[in-house]
Parts: C-alpha cells; structure tokens; sequence
C-alpha cells in the first residue's frame, strides 16, 4: 500500500514558532478580525473593498480589505495558503520592509487597480476581500525568481514558462471555486510581477533610514522574532561572531549527532 506523508505535530510547533514578527502580527489580525465580526458584524462590510464607497473619507479599505474575509474557512484557506510566502518573503527583506510594503503599498496598488477597473472598463461594484491577493502576488514573485533558475516546466509534451505558473492558477480556481474575484487575483498577480521585476523597488523605504530605525529603538535587542534589513550583517537573530577561531575551540556537542542552535 502507498505511504502517505504524516503531520508531524512538532514539526510544525516548531515552524510556528519560527515564524518572524511581522508575519506573526499580520496572521493575529486576520483572525482577531474574523473573532471581532462575530459580535459586530457590520466590520465585514467596513472593511472590505467596495468599489462604489472608496472616497477620501474611506481610503482606509485598500488596506483593510487582504486582512478581511467572509467567513472562517475563507480566512483558515488564506492563512495556510499565506503564511510560508510570507515567512519567505520577511525572512529575505526583513520586518520593516515587510511591515511598509503590507500595510502601504501592497494593498493600495493592487486595491486601486481593482477599483479602476471594476468601475472604469467593467462598469461594476463587485466587493472584495481576503488576503488571497496577498497570496498571487508573492507567488508571482517567486514565479519569476524560479524562472530564472528553471525558466520551463513540462506536462506532456508541452514546456510551459515557469513564470505563467500563478497565472494559470488564477484561472483554475476561478473556475473551481465559486465566488472568488478573478479580477483582484490578476491585479495582486500584476504587483507581483512588478515587484519581482524591480519597477516597484522604490516604495521601500531606504535602507539607511531602515537601518538607523533599528539601531535607534535596538529593535534587534527588544524585539523577539524580529528580523533585520541587514541579513548579511546581522543575520536573521542579530549580530553573529565575525572572529576566526581554530577548529579546536569550537564548543563540541555533548551528544553525537546533536545539534546545536536552533
């Protein structure tokens, strides 16, 4: 008979209890949000994207909107979906630059995209919500980081470019899954795209600014799980020894086999 992969419960306690700042606080507002409309429903609708309602008094739901969903399996869908991209993506740009992008520009552009063309070219007012253009839009990223180590993959006897992969993926679930906006999917693809390209590189903000906020408020020293815009200098959980020792003075593990760190 097939073995099937088993969960392993550690593992993933472990990986929860990896997972860097920013990500960590994103995925706390997502679900605290869902836990607030069950007693105030009327937050779903405050802050989701309605195309007809954005206005310079409600500019707020561009960036409401990812960290809204519908209901509890809209929001558990999303968040498994959401958070190893996530993880990857502050692991490799740091909390800050995570922190800026998802609360700024990683929902306005996409949200006012979709708002152009809902009302502009398709005459419409289609609400959206949910952090799955979060999700296309960082697998567009890495589609495009993949396609230049793998710019093919074959099905048949077809070679597919690698960066189509979340593409084809939009059209897929808009045919599985109903009522999902193949719209904003394509709008959140598009950021992605552009991000991975380098046209969007300037809305981070610089790095030494960046920088000179962390050594300022030692966020590296207050902040657990925080993780720096300096990765070759500071490392992923702060400053790592430089110094050259001889192999001999390396501390030995007391078990064979043991690892140390974490």
């Amino acid at each position: 008979m097939p073995s099937f992969p088993q969960l392993n419960p550690l593992r993933l306690r472990s990986y929860i209890l990896r997972l860097p700042l920013c990500t960590r606080v994103l995925l706390f507002v997502m679900v605290a949000l869902w836990g607030a409309t069950i007693p105030f429903t009327w937050l779903r609708q405050w802050a989701a994207l309605v195309p007809d309602q954005v206005n310079l008094a409600s500019m707020y739901r561009l960036n409401t909107f990812p960290l809204m969903h519908l209901g509890f399996l809209h929001m558990i869908f999303n968040i498994l979906a959401l958070t190893p991209l996530l993880e990857r993506f502050e692991s490799e740009f740091g909390t800050l630059v995570t922190l800026a992008l998802f609360t700024g520009p990683f929902g306005t552009l996409p949200g006012g995209i979709y708002i152009l063309l809902e009302k502009g070219i398709l005459r419409s007012n289609t609400t959206v919500m949910g952090a799955s253009i979060w999700v296309f839009l960082l697998l567009a990223s890495e589609a495009l980081k993949t396609h230049k180590a793998n710019p093919n993959f074959s099905i048949g006897p077809y070679r597919i470019p690698t960066w189509t992969t979340p593409l084809i993926l939009v059209f897929i679930i808009s045919f599985i899954v109903p009522n999902v906006s193949f719209i904003g999917h394509l709008c959140g693809a598009g950021i992605g795209y552009l991000w991975a390209l380098g046209y969007i590189k300037f809305l981070v903000p610089p790095e030494k600014i960046l920088r000179w906020v962390e050594t300022k408020l030692n966020l590296l020293g207050r902040l657990p799980h925080y993780v720096s815009v300096d990765q070759k200098t500071y490392g992923r959980y702060g400053v790592l020894p430089t110094t050259a020792v001889g192999l001999g003075s390396i501390p030995r593990s007391p078990e064979t086999g043991q690892r140390l760190g974490p």
